[in-house]
């Protein structure tokens, strides 16, 4: 993607869509940093069912402590990955709770040190969360990076590095939630929506799929 064409393509979004949000349910930074460990191969929507219940009853790091792993297993057993994710959400409290007084940290560093929290997650927080201009790449910004032509890369940390260079300074904070809006959407992995796309006058992929027969 040509570099003048990048401020067309995230002023179009930002038409579509000027205050983007994840679809992931939270009310605290906390309730935010449970889900996005949750969500590992799992959907949102299915996230959002299991933690609905789940925070009604522990919505603190030592609420979930007292809690207990046997009950937040089960609070989360429809979820992929469930013992695992259960596993490394206790000891994240517990070290939430002996290290940080009970607070989700602002740093990259100390949130990469919780169990199961790696690059992408802790990017999310950090964004979502924490409001700083950073972005996760996951399997739909890495597509949609490489698709159009906007940051091309082999590797999510290669394909996040060119996001961070190419993207309007303007347009960062909020660009996370537009690609992944739009891969989800639009630009779908088996084949993109083209046709229905409002930003792909400025998009690389060709040929440019049409719209299903009448």
């Amino acid at each position: 993607m040509k570099k003048e064409h990048i401020d067309l393509f995230f002023a179009t979004l930002k038409a579509a869509n000027p205050t983007p949000a994840t679809e992931l349910e939270y009310t605290s930074v906390f309730e935010l940093l449970v889900a996005v460990l949750l969500s590992a191969q799992a959907t949102d929507v299915g996230v959002n069912k299991a933690t609905r219940k789940l925070f009604a009853v522990a919505n603190t790091p030592q609420a979930m402590l007292d809690l207990g792993l046997e009950r937040l297993e089960g609070s989360i057993k429809t979820i992929g990955l469930y013992h695992s994710k259960a596993r490394h959400l206790m000891e994240t409290c517990r070290i939430l709770v002996e290290q940080h007084g009970g607070q989700v940290p602002r740093t990259r560093e100390a949130l990469e040190a919780l169990p199961g929290v790696g690059r992408k997650t802790a990017s999310v927080v950090l964004n979502t969360g924490f409001g700083e201009a950073t972005i996760a790449v996951d399997t739909h910004i890495f597509r949609v990076s490489n698709r159009t032509g906007l940051a091309p890369g082999k590797t999510p940390l290669e394909v996040e590095q060119k996001l961070l260079k190419r993207i309007p300074p303007e347009y960062l904070a909020d660009a996370h939630h537009w690609l992944v809006l739009l891969g989800r959407y639009v630009c779908t992995a088996r084949k993109p929506l083209c046709w229905k796309c409002a930003v792909a006058p400025w998009c690389d992929y060709q040929p440019k799929t049409p719209p299903p027969p009448a």
